[in-house]
């Protein structure tokens, strides 16, 4: 079952860095969540701003383009920021230890197609589009995130 949600409109950087503190009040330990968009479609930007916001901290948070995750610490869990562009098979992700992650972590992953067929079957997925001059965000709850999806 997916639950989903009408779009959000996010016409600057300010609008993005809101939706991404409402984000991260509705997450919990296990939770996975996909950004979907192109290159420049705000994926980071909104990462960055759940990481802020579930870590009380405004220090920079790089984009894991080269490391390939970039862990944070919580106080009662982990997040785990993933970029999964480079990555060339599902496999890879194992090596990673991504399914640790989806199990205990809140992890947000940018490319989760590379996932292929090893993709958690509970996860929201956030489409970010450009619209405008800003963007609009789309949610799609899958699993136990259909019945959530609302509360974001």
């Amino acid at each position: 079952m997916t639950g989903r949600r009408n779009p959000i409109s996010l016409p600057d950087e300010a609008a993005t860095a809101a939706f991404g503190r409402r984000l991260a009040a509705a997450l919990i330990p296990g939770d996975v969540v996909f950004l979907v968009g192109g290159l420049g479609a705000g994926k980071t930007a909104l990462a960055r701003a759940v990481v802020r916001a579930l870590t009380g901290e405004a220090d920079e948070v790089p984009s894991p383009t080269y490391t390939l995750v970039q862990t944070y610490d919580a106080g009662a869990f982990e997040i785990w920021h993933c970029d999964l562009y480079r990555l060339s098979s599902p496999s890879e992700a194992v090596e990673l230890g991504l399914e640790d992650a989806f199990a205990e972590a809140v992890v947000l992953v940018e490319w989760p197609d590379r996932l292929g067929d090893r993709a958690p079957a509970d996860r929201l997925e956030i489409q970010l589009e450009p619209a405008g001059g800003g963007r609009v965000a789309r949610l799609a709850g899958h699993g136990r995130w259909a019945a959530r999806v609302d509360g974001v």
